[in-house]
């Protein structure tokens, strides 16, 4: 079942076969933990040999390794459709409940069409990015996804349904249970089951009813902006060679997603924060209050380094100007790295370099978001984070 006027599908939806051990096979999402090579440590030591999403992702952690790493996920991929993998759902979705730190979240597993996706500055689709799109982190995902026979996707799709009229119904009566498991290295809980047939159809329903009110943005990406943006090259790579069948129906064209609704009361909005490496932290915030754009003594964003800590203020959000001078700062100190990262203690444990400045910006408020990209377009890169780094599978 598809409607283009919704830009939805149901998908061939498979799974990890009886037996198996789901808990090794659900790993947290591939751009999580990226300087903490510990982390992905421990989890190459719990999963081992078993069959796991960790065989067929690429954390970016080991990025300078994509070219042996993507040869081997396509080959694990190929093994997996072997045996280690079977179809759950041949034509639905699946519905979902995670437990997580924020509390419990439901979500909907469905295909959305890259016809109507364009992460392009000032678009104006059905389907938006949330945030700017950094180039360079596009090629290595759509390297896996070009040669790849299965997806394993962490895109978090947001709708904004007040009324609650679209996922969370279904879960009144939520069918034929699909998996109930602990999710490894203090991750939550999840189940899922399987939305098909009528109960299926309702879900179109209810989404072409919520088109008629949406102002032309129905779905916004809320994790994963990248790992959709590299789905759309690879569709927009494959289409100019197919034929008009061909078109509307090739898999390449359609990204499995989860589907949230942006008032469920656990989708919590967290900061994504910044860490400057290979700088002085002194020279740093001096450059912050030469630049006009940030007040001392505020909250609005925390600058913490070895031994010390400081406050400034900001006129609206600070994601805005805070990114505006770590950009400026990193063209005129070619010497200096940026990375992003999910959670205080996480950034914090990286700041006992004496080079290492952490920005701790305030949270996005998520009432602020569909007008925002409504109005403004896409936020800058890494505005915000939907939940901690360990609710990411």
């Amino acid at each position: 079942m598809k409607d283009s006027n919704i830009a939805l599908s149901t998908g061939e939806i498979l799974l990890p076969a009886h037996g198996l051990n789901y808990e090794k096979w659900a790993v947290v999402a591939c751009d999580q933990f990226t300087a903490d090579a510990g982390y992905w440590a421990d989890v190459e030591k719990f999963v081992g040999d078993a069959p796991s999403a960790l065989h067929i992702i690429l954390p970016e952690i080991y990025l300078e390794q994509r070219a042996q790493r993507i040869r081997e996920i396509h080959g694990a991929m190929r093994v997996y459709l072997g045996g280690a993998v079977r179809v759950a759902v041949p034509e639905g979705f699946a519905l979902v409940e995670r437990e997580t730190s924020a509390g419990m979240r439901q979500g909907l597993l469905a295909c959305v069409d890259l016809e109507q996706y364009d992460f392009a500055p000032g678009s104006r689709s059905l389907i938006r990015a949330t945030e700017g799109t950094v180039p360079e982190r596009v090629p290595p995902r759509a390297e896996i996804r070009a040669g790849a026979p299965l997806e394993c996707p962490h895109v978090m799709m947001l709708i904004d349904d007040p009324e609650r009229t679209v996922i969370e119904p279904a879960f009144d009566d939520p069918g034929r249970e699909l998996y109930d498991f602990d999710l490894m290295m203090s991750g939550g809980h999840v189940r899922g089951w399987a939305l098909e047939n009528g109960r299926a159809l309702r879900v179109f329903e209810a989404l072409a009813r919520l088109r008629e009110t949406c102002g032309g943005l129905l779905y916004a990406v809320g994790d994963g902006n990248h790992s959709l943006a590299a789905a759309k090259q690879c569709w927009e790579d494959v289409k100019g060679g197919l034929s008009a069948a061909e078109f509307d129906s090739h898999p390449a064209r359609y990204a499995l997603v989860e589907l949230v609704n942006l008032h469920c009361p656990a989708l919590k909005f967290e900061p994504i924060h910044r860490v400057l490496f290979g700088v002085e932290p002194q020279e740093v915030l001096a450059a912050m209050r030469e630049s006009g754009a940030f007040a001392a003594g505020g909250e609005d964003v925390r600058v913490a380094f070895a031994g010390g800590e400081a406050g400034f203020a900001t006129q609206g959000h600070p994601i805005g100007p805070l990114q505006g001078f770590l950009d400026g700062y990193l063209r005129s100190h070619p010497g200096a790295q940026i990375d992003y990262i999910h959670g205080e203690d996480a950034l914090r444990a990286l700041l006992g370099r004496n080079d290492a400045v952490g920005f701790m910006p305030r949270a996005f408020d998520k009432a602020e978001l569909f007008p925002y990209i409504r109005a403004h377009g896409a936020l800058p890169r890494k505005a915000f984070s939907m939940g901690e780094a360990r609710d990411k599978r």
